[in-house]
């Protein structure tokens, strides 16, 4: 049977939620090995072990949702669902994500082994555990039909130039993500934007516990990433990597200075394009499927808005998505 060829794509922060608690169990008996190192190594470091928060009775936002143990757990349930893969039923061409799924990325793509992905995940992940920098609100600037709206996306640079001008207020666009502008700043200028961006149903909204990611606002979390996280942690990796400014990152031409200066000065203090990262993933792999790891769906919506922007397999609107996905689904999301 021939090969199916693939893109995966890693998730970010936030898909791991009430949904999803206990999504590890399924994985236990085929890789307990994996998931043993990452909990004494938790165990070690005075925290909760994964295994204590996947197998928790209820799911507590205060405690899954911080960035120490949200960024591990999601690590930990995207490597297992990649590991899940059947390597005779599936060939990944390359590996991209979103935001903090790039360091999963560079784990599924072997320029981090299993260690070195511990220790460069948790040290960014628990970085602001003492006091988080800034936050980040997400915004639509597609229609009801997944078309992009230019009323929509004029309003949040309109926005965004305002409160700028205002004392103590700085926002910028943080991610790129497909339909949504999602925007990180101080509290003050997210206050300002959660009132003066046009309501669209439950839009504009802050997320949980999230940093102002991928801004000049993290400059000192570059700085202690620099000092704390080695460049012996890299190797070259053994797929292509796609990264959030849609470059690749080819197996046998990879500079590690490099991609260690990229992942934590221009990944952390600048605009981080999934768009163009999924876009590039199209057109210079033309993959068979995508495969989203778990755990959640959340990206599933903005991958199929990167597909119509595209015109992607004659994908025009959210409907055609739709369809298509119930037809033969060329994106398959492993944590529904």
């Amino acid at each position: 049977m021939k090969k199916e060829r693939v893109v995966v794509i890693c998730p970010g922060r936030g898909t791991y939620t009430k949904e999803t608690l206990g999504y590890l169990k399924k994985f236990r008996p085929r890789f307990n090995e994996f998931f043993n190192i990452l909990d004494e190594k938790r165990s070690a470091l005075g925290v909760p072990t994964l295994t204590e928060l996947d197998e928790a009775p209820v799911f507590k936002p205060q405690l899954h949702t911080k960035g120490e143990h949200a960024s591990a757990l999601i690590y930990a349930c995207s490597y297992a669902d990649f590991l899940n893969l059947d390597p005779e039923k599936y060939d990944v061409v390359a590996v991209t994500g979103n935001s903090m799924g790039w360091y999963i990325a560079l784990a599924v793509a072997g320029a981090l082994d299993v260690h070195g992905a511990f220790e460069v995940i948790n040290t960014m992940g628990s970085m602001m555990k003492d006091q988080i920098i800034g936050g980040q609100i997400i915004y639509p600037i597609v229609d009801e039909n997944w078309i992009q709206d230019s009323a929509r996306t004029t309003a949040v640079e309109s926005a965004l130039h305002d409160v700028n001008q205002i004392a103590d207020c700085e926002a910028h666009v943080s991610i790129y993500l497909g339909g949504y502008a999602v925007i990180g700043g101080n509290q003050k200028a997210l206050d300002v934007l959660l009132k003066k961006l046009p309501k669209q149903e439950n839009y504009p909204f802050q997320l949980i516990n999230h940093a102002a990611f991928h801004t000049p606002l993290l400059g000192e979390t570059s700085k202690k990433a620099f000092e704390t996280l080695s460049l012996d942690l890299f190797q070259r990796p053994l797929l292509p990597l796609i990264d959030g400014r849609g470059h690749i990152w080819m197996d046998y031409a990879t500079d590690l200075e490099e991609i260690y200066n990229y992942t934590f000065a221009h990944q952390v203090l600048q605009p981080y394009d999934f768009t163009k990262a999924i876009t590039v993933a199209l057109k210079e792999f033309c993959p068979d499927r995508l495969v989203l790891l778990g755990p959640g769906n959340t990206l599933g919506g903005a991958i199929g808005q990167i597909l119509i922007q595209n015109k992607w397999l004659g994908i025009q609107s959210k409907t055609d998505f739709t369809d298509y996905q119930k037809k033969n689904p060329f994106l398959m999301s492993l944590g529904r």
